[in-house]
């Protein structure tokens, strides 16, 4: 009863745009104005901040593009933010305290990555043929590639970026 209670109020919210529309809008808006206020990019004035952060977010819209990546990106986000929680039972049960930041570093960077690739190739932004017939590593190889090689500098860049002896 209660499970066909939340799917018709769901499936109300979604009728009436909260989920394509609604919820992107606040999410870029905000984004955008926490950048520019903390930024100061454009200044103090938090008029033009709401201005220039209210406009980003309309444009955004305006072709359902944003929306339908949404749509894409945030249900496998939900499936890594799963994942971690699992690891993070797991790391509590076996009191791995002295490796995790080094775990959590590279399971969420590993999550990350997998999340992007397919988002990106159900989006058609990437060219890769996700039909799982056990073809789909030798043909996207160059793409994992990039993306691993990309990691890996940033990852070189923050961990020599730590120590300053000046």
């Amino acid at each position: 009863m209660a499970g066909e209670i939340i799917t018709k109020v769901l499936g109300q919210w979604s009728e009436i745009g909260l989920f394509s529309y609604i919820l992107p809008f606040l999410l870029i808006f905000a984004i955008v104005y926490a950048i520019l206020d903390k930024s100061k990019i454009l200044g103090d004035n938090k008029g033009i901040h709401i201005i220039v952060s209210l406009a980003i977010g309309l444009l955004s819209l305006q072709f359902n593009f944003v929306s339908n990546f949404f749509s894409v990106i945030f249900p496998y986000t939900g499936i890594g933010l799963s994942i971690l929680l699992v690891a993070l039972i797991l790391m509590g049960l076996i009191g791995g305290e002295r490796f995790s930041k080094y775990v959590w570093f590279g399971l969420g960077a590993i999550i990350f990555i997998v999340i992007v690739i397919v988002s990106l190739a159900r989006f058609n932004l990437l060219n890769l043929n996700l039909n799982y017939s056990g073809n789909w590593f030798s043909q996207s190889w160059p793409t994992i590639l990039i993306f691993l090689v990309i990691f890996g500098l940033i990852f070189l860049i923050i961990k020599s970026g730590g120590k300053n002896t000046g």
